[in-house]
């Protein structure tokens, strides 16, 4: 009844149907007067603040597309709570092939190298663009991004671990606190890409579209390469690091972090003045997020298997995040 009453149709015939999910918002293929289409809503339970927001989304995916084709068109949004009980929004479906931790079984020894190097490619062409053409010079606060995004992760880290902080949180927050930069110029960020959010063209891995922008912002395009650094595992990493199989790029031919970090810099001419200390930061970041999940998983909220360990998972990203520091690891 709302759709129709938005001059939608649902089509009955295909039925809807959800799509595997990752560890947040909830996808569901349907099909819009005979085309498909993707329904995106928050996952059930409650959510972080700044997270899995909709709004946000919808808002940058109404307008993004002119200007970075990879980002999918969104149709309409609904913030009416009664309709599905959270807000949500139909976009454009684009099918292809998603990887996640692990590589395809057809793929070559060295296929990894070039799945590297376009995911920096499409980072720098994400931040090349003036937020102004697109009409998302408003979107988000530019001010003081990295202090806010410290403290709101220092805030975060706190709760998640509810009183019982390990010594390692402690250590990370007076170390990030004493080492704080000044922002570069903000451009539009993702503020969680990864190869996972990126779709391929099953036969040439040629990116179709990135996807989850529900943290979209502007702010330091550091961020966001560090971000995705985050989860850019290496051969020698520790295990809490290879355990979280997020990024096939142990092997395969990925690039090393630091390669990939310096050609981000040469395609799009940031300076890289004190990027350490946003990787540390960055992988502080996940580490929270891993507990947030975990979290999830101790109060009902999700009885996904994978979460169990995510508690683990947690605190050896802040002690991998102290050897990150300690320059042990780039």
């Amino acid at each position: 009844m709302y759709l129709a009453d938005q001059g939608i149709s649902l089509d009955t015939d295909p039925a809807p149907r959800q799509f595997s999910s990752g560890f947040g918002n909830l996808n569901y293929l349907i099909s819009i007067d005979g085309q498909m289409r993707v329904l995106r809503r928050p996952p059930m339970g409650p959510v972080q603040p700044g997270s899995n927001d909709m709004g946000r989304e919808s808002r940058i995916l109404m307008r993004l597309w002119k200007a970075f084709p990879l980002a999918p068109r969104c149709y309409h949004f609904c913030d009416d709570l009664e309709i599905l009980g959270a807000p949500c929004f139909i976009m454009e479906y684009r099918p292809g092939l998603v990887i996640g931790g692990t590589m395809p079984d057809e793929s070559t020894a060295d296929a990894g190298y070039g799945l590297g190097r376009m995911l920096a490619e499409q980072l720098a062409a994400l931040h090349a663009i003036d937020p102004k053409i697109v009409d998302l010079d408003t979107l988000g606060n530019t001010e003081g991004y990295l202090a806010r995004t410290l403290g709101g992760w220092k805030k975060r880290g706190l709760a998640a671990w509810d009183g019982d902080a390990p010594s390692a949180l402690t250590a990370l927050s007076d170390w990030l606190d004493a080492r704080l930069i000044a922002d570069s110029q903000a451009t539009l960020i993702h503020n969680d890409f990864k190869l996972d959010n990126v779709i391929l063209n099953p036969n040439t891995h040629a990116p179709v579209a990135v996807i989850d922008w529900d943290m979209g912002t502007r702010g330091d395009p550091r961020w966001d390469l560090a971000v995705m650094l985050g989860y850019w595992t290496e051969a020698g990493d520790p295990e809490a690091m290879l355990e979280l199989n997020q990024m096939p790029t142990a092997g395969h031919g990925f690039p090393s972090r630091e390669a990939i970090a310096n050609y981000y810099a040469e395609l799009s001419g940031v300076d890289m003045t004190g990027f350490h200390f946003i990787r540390v930061l960055a992988v502080f970041r996940a580490a929270v997020i891993f507990r947030q999940l975990y979290i999830r998983y101790v109060s009902g909220d999700t009885d996904d298997p994978r979460f169990v360990k995510f508690g683990e998972s947690a605190d050896g990203l802040l002690n991998f995040a102290i050897d990150i520091a300690n320059e042990k690891y780039f």
